[in-house]
């Protein structure tokens, strides 16, 4: 994860094949995955996030970072898998659509955020 690819082992009894997924460039912090395992968001240290598809062995697609500070912390927004929400240092709160990393809405809670 710090040098920003994601890889994905197959383990069957003592064997294992390790595939590589996608290639952020980028250090990943952390991996959410959604409720029904269709989705995986992939959180970086520089501050963008990204989606991606497993089942689909695809490119990772850059929700883009808007706002000035880094993101620190994204989960998924259920039932569903369409929508996720972040929060970023400096208190910005995002509503982000999976397909294409459009983001829906918005709020600044004018207050620095840490993870406790």
């Amino acid at each position: 994860a710090q040098d920003g690819i994601l890889l994905f082992y197959h383990v069957k009894d003592l064997q294992y094949e390790m595939k590589l997924c996608v290639d952020i460039s980028q250090p990943i912090s952390s991996l959410v995955f959604s409720p029904d395992y269709t989705f995986l968001l992939l959180l970086t240290e520089q501050g963008p996030v990204y989606s991606y598809k497993p089942a689909h062995s695809g490119e990772a697609v850059k929700l883009l970072d808007t706002c000035s500070s880094c993101f620190l912390a994204a989960d998924f927004l259920i039932p569903g898998e369409k929508y996720c929400v972040s929060v970023t240092t400096s208190g910005e709160v995002q509503v982000w659509f999976l397909e294409d990393g459009t983001c829906l809405s918005k709020i600044n809670l004018d207050t620095e955020v840490h993870i406790t």
